[in-house]
């Protein structure tokens, strides 16, 4: 019996999550699923440059585990761009990263749980760089 998936950590979760070729209706098409841990993995490498040991060590797995989650990644999305297929980014076994954070009025520093980090109301005074793209875009 082979042994349970390690949760992975995510420290980035995609807001579009599907992607398909242009002028195909939905209908006709077939799709690729891509883990969100797949996302991260091509995310890490391909997008931010990182070494592979370096990526790795952000989602708390083994060098040889991330080489194979990146090859899986780079194979569906070549599948899809080759054959035509849609793109569906859904599933895996993930975690979202602790947010760094500061707040200002205390100066505490620390992490927090992302779904924590979320629910904190726009006047608190903490400075980190998701709730700064949050207030942005709001």
């Amino acid at each position: 019996m082979p042994r349970p998936t390690k949760w992975r950590c995510v420290s980035f979760m995609p807001q579009i999550t599907y992607f398909k070729p242009a002028g195909v209706p939905l209908r006709l098409l077939k799709e690729v699923c891509l883990s969100v841990e797949e996302a991260e993995a091509i995310r890490l490498k391909d997008l931010e440059g990182l070494e592979q040991e370096e990526c790795a060590q952000r989602m708390h797995i083994s060098r040889p585990t991330f080489h194979r989650v990146l090859g899986s990644a780079r194979k569906k999305v070549a599948e899809s761009l080759i054959n035509g297929k849609a793109i569906r980014i859904d599933g895996g076994n993930f975690e979202m990263a602790p947010i760094p954070f500061r707040c200002l009025n205390s100066g505490h520093q620390g992490d927090m749980p992302a779904k924590t980090m979320t629910a904190i109301p726009h006047s608190e005074q903490i400075e980190n760089r998701m709730l700064d793209l949050e207030l942005k875009e709001g």
